[in-house]
């Protein structure tokens, strides 16, 4: 059981003018944090907030897509990180005033696996419980290659737009719609704030030479996807080929 000291009086001497303070004496009382102080608490705040909570729960449960297939979070593939990197490349297409070339979010950022059935806002704040925002990075093509390295270094990342073909530890093709990356080039790259900072080892992304800021959530956006396009589902078709 924790026991808690606290200190209810603290009486301080002062001695003459220009001279250093002292303490002169210092009183506690050990007070229990156990349940008898249950019966003392001030509980008329939750009957404020019950109406508010309520509301809440609903909103979250409305069913707002479905998923006809069970939705896995695996490396170095898998249709909920194909998924997630296409619903964000579509979402930044939509709010980048001129072109996208590709999306990159991480594995770590999988917080669950969906069912198949009914997909609800519940299921998108389980997926990324995070306030992550959107943002779009403007990279040389020598950056993006090392983003590829380093996405086979952690064993596969989602991406969209972009194809990465890589054997024994090592990158031998990357592609953005169909071409090969060209080092010299700039592309423009959908992530999220959290991994233009390079965390979670993709620190090639730390090297983009403009950043524009949504100021969106990417589980809002998540959200919006999914209620225009209904249908929760993506294919595992070979983007992420680590062997």
């Amino acid at each position: 059981m924790k026991q808690i000291f606290l200190l209810l009086a603290v009486t301080i001497g002062v001695v003459a003018c220009h001279r250093p303070m002292h303490v002169a004496q210092v009183n506690s009382e050990l007070i229990m944090v156990d349940s008898t102080l249950e019966a003392i608490q001030d509980t008329t705040y939750l009957q404020h907030l019950a109406p508010i909570k309520e509301d809440l729960e609903r909103q979250l449960n409305v069913a707002i897509g479905y998923a006809p297939e069970m939705m896995t979070v695996r490396q170095p593939e898998c249709n909920m990180l194909n998924w997630a990197s296409d619903a964000l490349f579509a979402m930044a297409q939509k709010r980048y005033p001129s072109q996208v070339d590709m999306a990159v979010v991480n594995i770590g950022g999988m917080r669950c696996e969906w069912a198949v059935g009914d997909i609800t806002r519940r299921h998108i704040f389980e997926l990324m419980p995070f306030d992550n925002e959107l943002v779009v990075l403007t990279m040389k093509g020598e950056s993006i290659l090392q983003l590829c390295q380093a996405c086979i270094n952690r064993g596969g990342e989602g991406v969209a737009g972009l194809r990465i073909k890589a054997r024994d530890g090592k990158l031998l093709s990357a592609t953005i719609n169909g071409k090969a990356v060209v080092p010299s080039a700039y592309y423009i790259v959908a992530t999220s704030d959290y991994l233009s900072q390079g965390n979670d080892g993709l620190t090639p992304l730390r090297q983009h030479e403009e950043l524009w800021r949504s100021e969106e959530k990417i589980r809002d956006l998540y959200i919006e996807y999914v209620q225009e396009v209904k249908t929760v589902q993506a294919k595992v078709d070979g983007r992420m080929d680590i062997k």
